[in-house]
């Protein structure tokens, strides 16, 4: 009998094992790769329509409120003429129903709330018309009662004079209370802005580097002004890109404040208890990861209701 041969070892097999289970894991990680870029364009795509619907309802709720203002002036004018204001107080309620209804930033529906403010618009025509035609009328009556107005020009006169001379001084009043206001107004002796780079390396100059520039550090300095109150005020500051459009991100505190009787747009927004000792505030603003297109920016700052300082810088 000859003496068994020794099986040959599956070394082969083993091999051939091995090379595809790295196969395997190599295009496990290509589709892993390919989720977690795909999860990224949707997060950014996300983000980008959440920003552009919040202008939107900001847009929207600056047009309603001038609505509504207007609606109230017609609303006085109207009733100071006689005329019936039923359905006009009815559409006031319905305005402010739509106001609060903007709050549901996620169910905002510009379409919609284009034509419900096309709708308005039409109405306050439609009212102007209304107040015209009253005024006519007015005037007929008027002309009807002149004999009665002839009997009375002596006193009428009298009165006259009289609320001239009240008019006079009312105006005076209104004149010196306007110069004091103003006179009490804080002034920017002096707006700054640094560049901050993702290290927190700030730098000077006014010219910053777009690859550079992760933030930006903006410093308010307040002249001393012995006619301001020294109590608790909210400072304001808008930065405006190279197309003059306000950059703002109401998830990290931009929001709308009063200016001339109209909304405004801000960017960043202090409050702090004014004492009149040069005071230095300082804002830091980040565009959340996005970075400074170039251009020149302009920075405006606003404090109790004046435009109070401004400063720019250029970024390429």
């Amino acid at each position: 009998m000859t003496p068994m041969e020794p099986r040959p070892q599956p070394r082969n097999n083993s091999r051939s094992y091995l090379l595809a289970a790295l196969l395997i894991l190599a295009a496990l990680n290509v589709l892993l790769l390919y989720f977690y870029y795909q999860e990224r364009q949707d997060n950014k795509t996300k983000d980008a329509t959440i920003a552009a619907k919040t202008e939107e309802v900001l847009i929207a709720k600056t047009q309603l409120d001038s609505i509504s203002t207007q609606l109230d002036a017609k609303i006085a004018e109207i009733q100071k003429l006689g005329g019936s204001v039923d359905s006009l107080m009815k559409i006031k309620a319905q305005l402010e129903i739509d106001k609060k209804e903007l709050r549901n930033v996620s169910a905002f529906d510009s379409k919609k709330y284009n034509r419900k403010i096309k709708d308005y618009q039409n109405l306050l025509a439609q009212k102007d018309e209304e107040i015209a035609r009253l005024k006519e009328e007015n005037g007929i009556l008027t002309v009807r009662n002149d004999s009665l107005t002839n009997e009375n020009s002596t006193l009428k006169t009298e009165r006259q004079s009289l609320s001239d001379s009240v008019m006079s001084v009312s105006a005076k009043n209104q004149e010196l209370a306007e110069k004091v206001t103003i006179a009490a107004a804080l002034r920017a002796e002096a707006v700054t802005i640094n560049s901050v780079n993702a290290k927190g390396k700030e730098s000077d100059g006014g010219t910053y580097k777009s690859k550079k520039l992760d933030k930006i550090h903006v410093s308010v300095l307040l002249a001393p002004n012995g006619l301001a109150k020294k109590d608790e005020k909210e400072l304001y500051i808008r930065v405006l890109d190279p197309s003059g459009a306000v950059i703002s991100d109401m998830a990290t505190g931009s929001g709308e404040f009063t200016y001339n009787n109209q909304g405004m747009i801000y960017t960043a927004k202090q409050r702090f208890t004014f004492d009149n000792t040069r005071q230095r505030l300082d804002f830091f603003y980040g565009r959340g990861g996005q970075r400074f297109n170039e251009g020149k920016y302009n920075i405006e700052v606003y404090c109790e209701g004046f435009r109070i300082g401004e400063g720019e810088f250029t970024v390429n």
